[in-house]
């Protein structure tokens, strides 16, 4: 994947649109919201919406309401809402007081749908779900009116209440729009209003027994609410002309208008909540906030930056046209965030006991260490040095290649901040395999620079054997290895990769005792944040991005 060049992002076609609306004086306010259903967690998709709506309430004059759209009981609990506040504060947001349900508006809703009904504009009907959905009819051919639909006025207002006393079981009828079930929009087709549920609501109780569709409470919360531009993605195109019916028969405060954007897709992810929630659910994941999953709150806890998801659904901007977005294109963006504030540290992941037999036995020194090669605010750190160390597996081959420039028999590297070494000796278990080196250092070379000019092709990172600490490292990748994973099929195209442990890795004992969240460059290996599940004994640390994107190139060698 290629990075993408930084370009100057300019204004969308909804900016423009509310910008002519300010110019016409047709408002003295934009207001927005941001309506999620709390029936799971949010994800970058819905970052790119938050994004939007309360970026337009700081850019103009305006405000921006967040509003449950918590109309179904049954998918609906408390840990939800708690997670969706607390995503859209750590995005950088905030609503103020504006904080609704569309469960405030059960009530008047409900007297909506008698004015509905005493208007001639809807019914109450007796068929099932299925036999609605039958008559409804296709894209080529008109429904079928129910045998319900010219139920007298009274009829319905009696059937109605008696729905919302609770006298009947679950699906036994629903409330439907009087439209017109030969209109070329589906949609129109006579739509359901209320169902029966017999669910107990996290708000309100077992108060109703009937509750809303999505497609009749949100116009009309968000013309109880004032909201100016009702922002949605494409997918609700075709609804907009029943947002505009309810719109025109309600005696509703306002009138609102939805626009429509394109949703965000990303290659090698899948947004689709019942995807997110069935990867929980079979434990392909550990839970919502996996760090491999692409929700708010797994991004939070992988270490991601909410600066770089701002910057990313800036850069990616807003269209009116669905197109699928490269994941390189988040990725630059948090390595570019990451690479700005992250203090340098260093961990060895698969460590290798160095020997340097010519440092003598019992003394360390203390050196100094940046901690931000770009930022000298930052300051210094102390690194101990001493006879005994820990070099990276891999920063050593017995046999190498002609480029092969790190540690070898008989060749000389620099260790960072520290002195030329030479490998002497080889030690190896019963297996042959390699388990410990014996070196010689330069003592003359300290701070790693030569007096006699004599030069070295690498630099490795190291640590202290005597003072370093213990952690278990987690690597993610992409949870999935398809560009374009099957969202009917997912569990095919999972990627066995996504998640190496390192059970045996070395970290700075700095980072091992500070409980510091903020993430941090582990030095040539990537971006690294301590997880919540470290304890005193025993830290955890995730890492959330590589240095380079490398994951494109495995994928491609199979």
């Amino acid at each position: 994947m290629t990075e993408p060049v930084a370009t100057e992002v300019g204004r969308d076609f909804i900016r423009d649109i509310i910008q002519a609306d300010l110019d016409q004086a047709k408002y003295t306010e934009i207001v927005t919201r941001f309506p999620p259903e709390p029936n799971g967690y949010l994800h970058i998709g819905h970052a790119k919406s938050i994004a939007l709506n309360f970026g337009i309430a700081q850019e103009f004059p305006g405000r921006c309401h967040l509003r449950f759209d918590d109309t179904n009981p049954v998918k609906e609990e408390q840990e939800y809402i708690d997670s969706i506040q607390a995503d859209v504060h750590w995005l950088g947001y905030d609503w103020g007081k504006n904080l609704f349900f569309a469960s405030d508006y059960f009530d008047r809703l409900y007297e909506w749908a008698e004015k509905l009904i005493r208007d001639g504009l809807a019914y109450v009907d007796d068929q099932t779900q299925e036999e609605i959905r039958l008559a409804r009819g296709t894209l080529t051919e008109p429904g079928k009116n129910s045998p319900f639909r010219d139920r007298s006025v009274d009829e319905n207002l009696d059937l109605f209440r008696r729905m919302k006393a609770g006298e009947f079981p679950n699906g036994a009828r629903v409330l439907r729009a009087k439209i017109d079930m030969s209109a070329g929009n589906i949609n129109l087709r006579d739509p359901v209003l209320y169902r029966i549920l017999h669910a107990h609501h996290p708000r309100t109780g077992t108060k109703w027994s009937i509750y809303p569709s999505y497609d009749y409470a949100h116009g009309q919360s968000d013309a109880i609410e004032g909201i100016t531009h009702s922002i949605c993605t494409l997918e609700f195109e075709d609804h907009r002309p029943l947002y505009d019916w309810f719109i025109e028969k309600l005696p509703v405060p306002s009138k609102p208008h939805q626009y429509e954007m394109a949703r965000l897709n990303l290659t090698y992810t899948l947004l689709s909540k019942r995807v997110l929630t069935q990867l929980v659910r079979d434990g392909h994941v550990a839970g919502w906030d996996d760090p491999r999953m692409p929700t708010v709150a797994g991004m939070r806890r992988r270490g991601v930056p909410p600066a770089a998801l701002r910057e990313f659904v800036k850069r990616i901007g807003v269209a009116k046209a669905n197109s699928v977005v490269d994941v390189g294109m988040l990725e630059f963006c948090i390595r570019e965030e990451l690479n700005r504030t992250s203090q340098r540290r260093m961990g060895v992941l698969r460590p290798l006991k160095v020997v340097i037999e010519n440092y003598p036995e019992g003394q360390t020194e203390e050196l100094e260490a940046i901690n931000h090669p770009d930022d000298p605010s930052a300051g210094t750190r102390k690194i101990t040095f001493g006879r005994e160390l820990y070099i990276e597996q891999d920063d050593f081959m017995e046999n190498p290649p002609k480029k092969f420039f790190r540690l070898s028999p008989g060749n000389e590297v620099r260790l960072r901040y520290a002195y030329f070494v030479k490998c002497t000796g080889v030690i190896k278990n019963e297996a042959g395999e390699v388990v410990e080196l014996r070196c010689t250092y330069d003592p003359a070379t300290k701070g790693g620079n030569a007096p006699d000019g004599r030069k070295v092709k690498a630099t490795m990172h190291w640590l202290p054997a005597a003072t370093s600490v213990p952690a278990e490292i987690r690597i993610y990748n992409q949870l999935f290895s398809n560009p374009s994973p099957d969202a009917s099929n997912f569990a095919a195209d999972l990627n066995p990769q996504s998640l190496e442990i390192l059970s045996n890795a070395r970290i700075e004992a700095s980072v091992a005792e500070s409980n510091s969240t903020e993430p941090m460059q582990f030095e040539r290996q990537g971006y690294f944040v301590r997880d919540k599940d470290s304890t005193p004994g025993k830290p955890v640390f995730s890492r959330t991005i590589g240095l380079r994107d490398t994951f494109a190139k495995e994928v491609a060698k199979g």
